[in-house]
């Protein structure tokens, strides 16, 4: 089966699991802390609610972003570890737990808000034409990649 953010069942699952993480929270892989992988999360589904612009990238690049996001969708598969990020996603730097996952709940708010209102962008920079179920498998992906890595 595949999962959306759009469903409210997986959505409560995802906010369940994020309710899961504590400061004590262990990556299995990365060099993100559960912090900073908090953050990075927040930064990614602003893409969607337009409050973070990705700078374009090349013709290989979107080729490949396209591939990726039609192979996740065929097979259903999840994200592959340690896959390189834009830059402007990339957070290495000291940041507060409860600060952040406060955030991050209410950006997913946001999210499930600017989806319900129908005003998701129909196109990403790196996975191309985007319709509302690819956002929501896409944000799902992503989200359970990061948690997976906090081993919740």
């Amino acid at each position: 089966m595949k999962k959306s953010l759009h469903n409210p069942l997986h959505f409560g699952e995802i906010i369940s699991r994020i309710n899961q993480l504590s400061t004590a929270s262990a990556n299995k892989w990365g060099r993100m802390d559960v912090c900073q992988m908090m953050r990075h999360c927040s930064c990614v589904l602003q893409v969607p609610l337009k409050k973070v612009e990705l700078p374009p990238v090349n013709a290989l690049f979107s080729a490949i972003g396209i591939i990726t996001k039609m192979e996740m969708q065929v097979f259903n598969n999840g994200i592959p570890r340690n896959m390189p990020t834009f830059r402007k996603l990339i957070i290495n730097f000291e940041c507060d737990f409860n600060e952040e996952k406060e955030n991050l709940l209410k950006i997913l708010d946001e999210y499930r808000t600017v989806f319900l209102n129908n005003d998701l962008p129909d196109k990403h920079v790196l996975f191309g034409s985007m319709k509302e179920k690819d956002w929501g498998f896409m944000e799902y992906k992503h989200l359970d990649h990061h948690l997976k890595q906090f081993n919740v």
